[in-house]
């Protein structure tokens, strides 16, 4: 194990995925599974034990699922970070579940490699938002069943903050605001980080949320900067 070891618990009800990512991670030097469950209790109380960097979260679990164990987990050790693994065209849950406080997803049939560098990313503190899949799915959820209030409900932000929130919805990342806004990166930092604070929300993933359920960002809006990687 090296110092910067991410530290991680697999709760996944099926034995074999949890298994399988096990397998890849025991390969990997610079993350380690620390522990498993097969129900979101049991993960609620791992994490409480052995406080890990990062959850990779099933969502379809027996007894407590995935959500409410995301939430727990958020309001009772928020330093440890959870990331949802769904089946995306199946899972209506995801939405509620980043509203709970997960700082991203992934989705069962990806590579391997990808799921890795995913922990890597929420471990560090930010937000999985790949430009495509994760704007498309929040997308979808709030079209199915988010609420949708007046942009008068974001009161607290200024005309630039709200200009800036927008952009962050459909999934540019601050050096693409900076570009966009004609600012400095660190101004654009600055924007998301006053966002943030404002908002009160826990990561860039919620002010995705955020900017879809206030009408910033209208379902099916075509993202405005050039492809990239997550949100930074």
């Amino acid at each position: 194990m090296t110092a910067t070891t991410v530290r991680v618990v697999l709760a996944d009800d099926q034995e074999l995925v949890r298994a399988g990512l096990r397998m890849v991670i025991d390969a990997t030097p610079d993350i380690e599974v620390v522990g498993e469950a097969g129900t979101g209790a049991q993960a609620v109380r791992l994490v409480r034990e052995l406080r890990p960097d990062v959850v990779v979260m099933d969502l379809r679990m027996p007894g407590m699922d995935g959500v409410e164990a995301t939430q727990m987990i958020a309001t009772d050790v928020p330093a440890t970070r959870v990331v949802v693994l769904t089946t995306y065209d199946e899972d209506a849950n995801i939405y509620a579940a980043l509203r709970a406080g997960a700082g991203g997803f992934l989705v069962k049939d990806m590579a391997l490699d990808d799921i890795l560098t995913a922990v890597r990313v929420i471990a560090r503190g930010d937000a999985l938002l790949a430009p495509g899949i994760t704007r498309r799915l929040i997308a979808d959820f709030v079209a199915c069943g988010g609420t949708r209030p007046d942009h008068a409900e974001l009161p607290r932000i200024t005309a630039r903050e709200r200009q800036v929130l927008a952009l962050v919805g459909r999934g540019l990342s601050n050096a693409e605001l900076a570009a966009h806004l004609h600012i400095s990166p660190g101004t654009a930092k600055a924007h998301v980080a006053s966002l943030l604070t404002k908002l009160g929300a826990r990561d860039r993933v919620q002010l995705v949320i955020l900017a879809y359920e206030s009408g910033l960002v209208t379902v099916g809006e075509q993202r405005t900067g050039p492809p990239g990687a997550p949100g930074g």
